[in-house]
């Protein structure tokens, strides 16, 4: 099933970048999910970042995708309640932290950090990262850690599958991150 899922969102990817048409978002379509409610396959948690669409990267129409984004792509307790509200209650069995190359909250954290309130987004980064101080690296190993950490969340056998990408800002591409996490 969460194969299906992974081949949904690898063939709305081509799509994108072949231009092809935006999933559904008729009339129709926001009718059926205001009478039947929403049932999106996919939980993504990504960055703030205005050239990060998750909705268009994925080619996905309404109720596809139960998106929560964060500079930074972090995940803290109201992003963590949130991918368990679209697990427990709207049966989201994936759940995907993308993250993207020249990801500012990133490049903030290597530049040492943040100030004031942007420093609760920093200070994530840089536990994340660790030593890493290549920028490619570190955004990969940013990804990594959110899944690390809901993978230790959901220890039990009822998890969702939780997986990492990286979403590539020049070209388009979305590349899935390793299983060696």
């Amino acid at each position: 099933m969460q194969q299906e899922i992974i081949e949904r969102l690898n063939r709305g990817n081509r799509s994108y970048l072949e231009g092809g048409a935006p999933g559904d978002v008729s009339a129709a379509r926001r009718r059926e999910t205001a009478e039947q409610g929403q049932r999106p396959h996919t939980v993504v948690l990504c960055c703030s970042d205005s050239r990060v669409i998750p909705e268009r990267i994925f080619s996905a129409g309404i109720g596809e995708l139960f998106v929560i984004r964060v500079a930074g792509n972090v995940l803290g307790p109201q992003q963590l309640g949130s991918i368990a509200y679209a697990v427990d209650h709207l049966g989201c069995g994936l759940v995907l932290v993308l993250g993207h190359t020249g990801c500012g909250a990133v490049a903030a954290a290597l530049e040492g950090g943040g100030h004031g309130a942007v420093a609760t987004l920093t200070d994530e980064v840089l536990r994340a990262i660790g030593t890493e101080r290549d920028p490619a690296r570190a955004e990969r190993r940013n990804v990594r850690y959110a899944v690390e950490q809901l993978r230790r969340h959901y220890a039990d056998a009822a998890a969702p599958d939780i997986r990492g990408a990286m979403y590539d800002i020049r070209s388009g591409a979305v590349s899935w991150l390793d299983e060696g996490l």
